[in-house]
């Protein structure tokens, strides 16, 4: 407890105000063993993607394991590029409770008393892990996407994540006028100055608290620390111009009136163009289309509605057409990645990728037998690794293999118990 009570309305006396060039050629060594300094060169980057419906387990998952599997009506929209992902079944997130309340721990994997109904206590997600390496590489160090809540801190807060195409076109590939170029150095001068007095009264305010409210407090000076670590990035950026882009500025976000498609491709086309030009290399994004009605045709019910068909063959119909167009847009944004070449490789060699869901079955609201993909970057693709559907294999020991393979020198990640090694 403080030595003496502080009035309820004690404050911190600031307020915050939060606020690339590709790969080329001439950037390549020359030389003796150019190919290995160039190679080296080439970045590696990370693709989160997660869907909180699910995918219709008998049209996603095949029979057989291995290379040489039977495709499914899903995995038929992938078809092209077949070598170059992996699909598992049988692997979840072991001990997790049912229900949509584990999405936000999709790409954290903290320990299932940690997602407890109603009780929330997550852990840092892989792409705050990975962005965290970054040395001021790109002007943004991570891209939060779609709103949502995937991107986690390593306190467990959640990062904001963008939900409008528009503002993040503008940031990533916009070039302002000298004049508010001059305006965003002020604002950045203003905000550090605001931020180092607010830690300093926040620092001296701890010695007064009792030890919970300590806790409380490390965390705001945790998110000040961050808010700096943005600030300094920004401020290194500032001055350097933006990338041009082939792309017409966006105007819409498709929003509203069922154009769920439009949105997805758009996020997709926009994920493209950032890891394209290495604005950033580390990206995660939340496709969500619960109440909307897509614009579809033989689709009349909303998404959440059709995934929780309760066997009614006509809804289950209609969730696989809503699921067959979700996986040709996956399908394109890979053709684009993998269109994109980077020193004799492409984008989509340089990109691990995962695109998958926190339910297996939406309807029944199970956690198990998630639906999972692993895309891209380098792996040595599988075809379907099948693990027990009773008695799954944990979903981290995968992320503890992505890490490796991003040159991250770890073994454990949040609730794993091993590494996964069949890609």
């Amino acid at each position: 407890m403080p030595a003496h009570p502080l009035a309820r309305r004690t404050l911190l006396k600031a307020a915050g105000v939060s606020i690339a060039l590709p790969l080329l050629d001439a950037m390549l060594p020359v030389g003796l063993r150019a190919d290995a300094k160039a190679a080296a060169m080439s970045p590696k980057r990370l693709l989160l993607i997660g869907r909180p419906l699910g995918f219709h387990a008998p049209f996603f998952f095949p029979e057989k394991a291995g290379k040489d599997y039977e495709a499914t009506r899903y995995l038929k929209k992938l078809a092209e590029h077949r070598d170059q992902f992996t699909v598992f079944s049988g692997i979840s997130h072991r001990g997790y409770p049912g229900g949509h309340g584990t999405h936000p721990a999709l790409f954290t994997a903290v320990a299932p008393e940690g997602v407890r109904p109603g009780d929330l206590r997550n852990t840092v997600s892989l792409d705050q892990l990975v962005a965290a390496r970054q040395q001021n590489e790109t002007r943004f160090a991570c891209l939060a996407l779609g709103g949502g809540d995937l991107s986690w801190n390593a306190k467990g807060v959640k990062v904001p994540a963008e939900d409008r195409a528009t503002s993040v076109f503008k940031q990533l590939f916009v070039q302002g006028t000298s004049a508010e170029v001059a305006r965003e150095v002020k604002k950045l001068q203003t905000g550090k100055s605001i931020l180092d007095g607010v830690r300093d009264q926040a620092k001296a305010l701890a010695n007064d608290l009792g030890s919970s409210d300590r806790n409380r407090l490390d965390l705001l000076l945790s998110s000040i620390r961050e808010a700096e670590a943005r600030l300094a990035q920004d401020q290194a950026w500032i001055d350097r111009p933006k990338p041009q882009v082939d792309t017409k500025p966006f105007t819409d976000d498709y929003i509203t009136g069922g154009r769920m498609l439009e949105r997805t491709r758009q996020w997709f086309d926009l994920i493209h163009l950032a890891l394209q030009t290495d604005s950033t290399r580390v990206v995660s994004l939340s496709i969500w289309s619960h109440e909307q009605v897509n614009n579809i045709p033989g689709v009349t019910i909303a998404h959440h509605d059709a995934s929780h068909h309760g066997q009614d063959e006509s809804k289950i119909e209609q969730l696989a057409k809503i699921e067959e167009a979700e996986v040709q847009l996956f399908s394109e944004l890979l053709g684009k990645l993998k269109s994109s070449a980077e020193n004799e490789q492409s984008v989509l060699d340089r990109t691990a990728i995962i695109y998958g869901s926190s339910l297996g079955n939406a309807s029944a609201h199970t956690c198990d037998n998630l639906p999972i993909i692993l895309a891209g970057g380098g792996f040595k693709h599988a075809g379907h690794v099948a693990f027990d559907r009773k008695n799954n294999a944990q979903l981290p020991n995968l992320y503890v293999r992505l890490l490796q393979q991003l040159g991250v020198e770890t073994d454990k990640f949040g609730n794993s118990n091993g590494v996964l090694s069949e890609v």
